[in-house]
C-alpha cells in the first residue's frame, strides 16, 4: 500500500463562484502511478468548500443564485462584526471541505456529467487544495 499527497493552489476571480479542478486532480492521480485506491481532495479553508456536479453553465447560475437565497448575503449576522463573511461561513458548514472518490485501473471514478468544484464563498483568494491518494 502507498501513499502519495501533493498540493495545489486555485485563484478565485469573485466573491463566490465555481472553479473546475478536475483536470489538476488527475494529473496528480496519473503523476502517482497508483492504480488502485481512494483519493482525497481536501480544501483547509473555512470559507471555501468543495461539491460534484455537473459543469454546464446554466446550471451554476442557478447553483450560486440558490445559494444566496437559502443564505441571504445581507443578512445582519453577529460574526459579520469581525469579517463580514458570516454567510461564506455558514454556506461551507453545509458542503464541507473533502470529498473522496474511488480510483480503479489508475482513473479518477466520476459519473459521466460530473466535475469536482471549488466553491469560493469569500474571494478573490488563492485557495490551497491537497490531494491523497492512498493504494496501490
Amino acid at each position: 500500500m502507498g501513499v502519495f499527497s501533493q498540493g495545489f493552489t486555485a485563484k478565485t476571480s469573485k466573491q463566490v463562484e465555481l472553479v473546475n479542478i478536475t483536470p489538476t486532480v488527475k494529473e496528480i492521480i496519473a503523476k502517482s502511478g497508483v492504480r488502485e485506491g481512494i483519493v482525497l481532495v481536501y480544501v483547509p479553508h473555512a470559507t471555501a468548500g468543495l461539491i460534484v456536479n455537473e459543469n454546464e453553465p446554466r446550471l451554476i447560475k442557478d447553483f450560486l443564485d440558490t445559494l444566496k437565497t437559502l443564505i441571504p448575503w445581507n443578512k445582519n449576522y453577529a460574526h459579520n462584526q469581525i469579517d463580514d463573511n458570516a454567510a461564506s461561513h455558514l454556506v461551507n458548514s453545509i458542503f464541507g471541505c473533502s470529498i473522496s472518490f474511488p480510483l480503479i485501473e489508475g482513473k479518477l471514478s466520476l459519473g459521466t456529467w460530473q466535475t469536482i468544484f471549488l466553491v469560493e464563498l469569500d474571494g478573490p483568494r488563492t485557495r490551497q487544495i491537497y490531494v491523497k491518494i492512498v493504494g496501490e
